[in-house]
């Protein structure tokens, strides 16, 4: 079992792009700390069990070009990204997942640590829906083992995001 921590914001420690994204927001939000384990088969299905809550309040980022261009889509770590949805929410016609390599690029981040928050460059943003019937929602905080808790309605504000449904069971 995974140990889990959890720090308040404004508690000090370093933070990540994500964390001091929030922080200059002034939004509340709580950071969740866990041991990952390099061998776990999801990313989000550890973070999900190391939390001790259901997954789909677990929300995960996916990076796609629509139309040739990096976007990013967000949803439940317990579906999948539907790509026709994705592309449709952001008047494309057809999207694919990106190349992992230029997913890190564009957001400064990991593969299995992108957030979408403190992005280095802010890509065209798409959260699922049902992420709006939470109280609250995590999302990666910018690398392995660490996540953050805030609003979902949050979330959507910082992001700039549209929601639509696009995950899929």
């Amino acid at each position: 079992m995974a140990q889990v921590g959890a720090r308040k914001k404004g508690t000090g420690g370093r933070g990540t792009p994500a964390t001091v994204a929030l922080e200059a927001a002034g939004v509340p939000f709580t950071v969740h700390a866990y041991v990952h384990d390099p061998a776990a088969a999801s990313y989000g299905g550890e973070a999900a069990e190391a939390l001790g809550t259901a997954p789909e309040r677990v929300l995960k980022t996916l990076v796609a070009e629509v139309d040739g261009a990096l976007a990013v889509g967000v949803v439940p770590v317990a579906g999948q990204l539907d790509l026709k949805a994705l592309a449709a929410a952001l008047g494309g016609r057809r999207a694919a997942m990106a190349d992992p390599a230029a997913a890190e690029r564009a957001t400064g981040y990991v593969r299995g640590g992108i957030s979408p928050l403190g992005q280095r460059r802010r890509l065209p943003t798409v959260v699922d829906a049902g992420a709006l019937g939470h109280a609250t929602v995590y999302v990666s905080a910018g690398r392995r083992g660490l996540e953050v808790e805030l609003a979902p309605q949050d979330l959507v504000s910082l992001t700039g995001a549209v929601t639509a449904p696009i995950g899929r069971a």
